[in-house]
């Protein structure tokens, strides 16, 4: 079993900036990719960003320039730097692994809420 455990979420003020952060830890032999994804009040849930093994990274296009994603794989992290906040980037933040064991299982956190006042 794999648990990942979220950290970083809060109240800001627009323009402000939040670090989240996702541990991993269980049955791991290793990790292909990492991922944040949100969702807010009504409306389903959306990739915000992805990382890969070797760094490779993917962003929806309403954070680019705002958010980086970044890994550390040995100790089995993946962060979310989010900059330039918005109150639309108000929403649960859930992190998500695909983690190689027996087999490759997709993994998600429990979320954390970020909320961004205007």
């Amino acid at each position: 079993q794999v648990q990942l455990v979220e950290s970083g979420g809060g109240l800001v003020q627009a323009g402000g900036s939040l670090r989240l952060s996702c541990a991993a830890s269980g049955s791991i032999f290793s990790i292909n990719a990492m991922g944040w994804y949100r969702q807010a009040p009504g409306k389903q849930r959306e990739l915000v960003a992805a990382i890969t093994s070797g760094g490779s990274t993917n962003y929806a296009d309403s954070v680019k320039g705002r958010f980086t994603i970044s890994r550390d794989n040995a100790k089995n992290t993946v962060y979310l730097q989010m900059n330039s906040l918005k109150p639309e980037d108000t929403a649960v933040y859930y992190c998500n692994a695909d983690v190689v064991w027996s087999g490759m299982v997709d993994y998600w956190g429990q979320g954390t809420q970020v909320t961004v006042s205007s």
